[in-house]
């Protein structure tokens, strides 16, 4: 594998890793926006926006957009989170100048009015059905209530009402703001030849207005002890999320924090597996570690029969406690890197893999980390490590959520 990266005059910034073995080539437009960069005012408006970016260009309507991209059998979607939009594409290597071409041309997407008046009842429709899934609702309000005034609160989908009264010149005015070409990062891997590719990015994306989109508020989380429950009596079972703060994305704790919460809280194998799920006690339970621009946070999260979740929220803080005093064991430890370093090479043999976690490492740290490097800086991480990471960001304090029949944590 060979990595390349350059810089257009506009300041959009192209970065790639080229594995001749490969049998396809990805691509993705990686938006640095996301729902920690909106204001009251304008939240869900990068959700939205997302949305909008498929519905035609001044060249294509959205029924070419979606033509175009099976016409090259293209595996396409996008995804907006907290911090970033992305917008990707997997496609034989014959077919990139196709969709760069259909990923550039997206990217400069009409606004049109009647089209924006559409989606949003389409966006609305889809806050209501995430409302009535039990466990993205309790994700989405623990962490509103964790962050609480810190901009990684805010809602990736906003609510209803935002979304009512948000104006299509609104995100017009957003779009110029935040989609301007040194906000953009165009990551490909796989089988394609760099300089061909470059060309292709440049021809489509050279004339990309440049300018400069801040993000505000780059600071750590405080620990909040807190706790909140939601009561919804319709619900069979209670979803109950507990966040405490963690590295940040550009932190080298990040290793160390990724292999604690696979050693806590992996789906098999982990502490809250042998202690809640394998007996029967949660129908899920796991930790799962986030990082962000300047923090992260760990997610721990169970479901149960409402009768049972005293006891399970009981035996989980003993559980983080006796983590928190008595560390983790070597036996925990190399199971823990095993499975990571599975994951790792697993997830980079196919191109739409490392074309997502290039774009992301580029996008947070402006570095290239390969395959090897990451194998290394995870096989790397010691008991020690593991020590200093609890020792920084102990689970001493933390928000608990609850949504389902109960009306009260005793």
């Amino acid at each position: 594998m060979s990595f390349h990266k350059h810089v257009l005059n506009n300041g959009l910034t192209i970065v790639g890793e080229i594995s001749p073995s490969a049998r396809s080539v990805a691509i993705g437009f990686f938006v640095k926006t996301g729902s920690r960069d909106e204001t009251p005012e304008v939240s869900g408006v990068s959700h939205f926006l997302e949305h909008m970016v498929f519905k035609g260009t001044p060249h294509r309507t959205a029924l070419q957009v979606n033509y175009d991209f099976d016409r090259i059998g293209a595996s396409y979607n996008a995804f907006t989170s907290e911090e970033n939009t992305v917008f990707y594409a997997a496609i034989l290597p014959e077919y990139l100048p196709q969709a760069v071409d259909i990923l550039a041309d997206i990217l400069r997407p009409s606004l049109r009015g009647d089209d924006f008046d559409m989606e949003k009842n389409v966006i609305i429709e889809e806050i209501g059905m995430y409302d009535d899934q039990p466990m993205w609702c309790a994700y989405d309000n623990a962490k509103k209530a964790f962050f609480n005034e810190h901009p990684l609160g805010n809602s990736i989908l906003g609510t209803k009402e935002s979304i009512t009264a948000l104006s299509r010149d609104q995100m017009q005015a957003y779009y110029d703001r935040r989609y301007v070409a040194p906000n953009i990062t165009v990551s490909l891997a796989g089988n394609f030849k760099w300089d061909d590719a470059v060309k292709l990015v440049e021809k489509q994306c050279g004339s990309w207005p440049t300018g400069t989109a801040p993000r505000g508020n780059i600071k750590p989380v405080e620990p909040r002890k807190y706790q909140q429950v939601m009561t919804k009596e319709k619900l069979n079972q209670e979803q109950v999320f507990m966040l405490a703060p963690a590295p940040a994305a550009d932190s080298p704790e990040r290793y160390a924090a990724d292999t604690l919460a696979m050693i806590v809280g992996d789906d098999s194998g982990s502490r809250f597996y042998w202690a809640l799920v394998d007996p029967g006690r949660a129908e899920a339970a796991d930790m799962s570690f986030h990082d962000y621009e300047g923090t992260g946070s760990y997610f721990t999260s169970f479901s149960c029969e409402p009768e049972n979740t005293q006891d399970n929220l009981a035996l989980i803080q003993e559980i983080l406690r006796e983590v928190q005093h008595e560390g983790v064991s070597d036996e925990e430890l190399a199971v823990a890197k095993s499975k990571i370093l599975s994951r790792v090479v697993r997830g980079s043999e196919r191109p739409m893999g490392r074309m997502q976690a290039l774009g992301m490492g580029w996008t947070y740290l402006k570095t290239y980390r390969s395959v090897d490097e990451e194998l290394v800086n995870f096989d790397a991480v010691s008991l020690k490590d593991i020590r200093g990471v609890l020792d920084r960001y102990p689970f001493d304090e933390l928000t608990v959520l609850a949504l389902g029949p109960l009306a009260k944590l005793e």
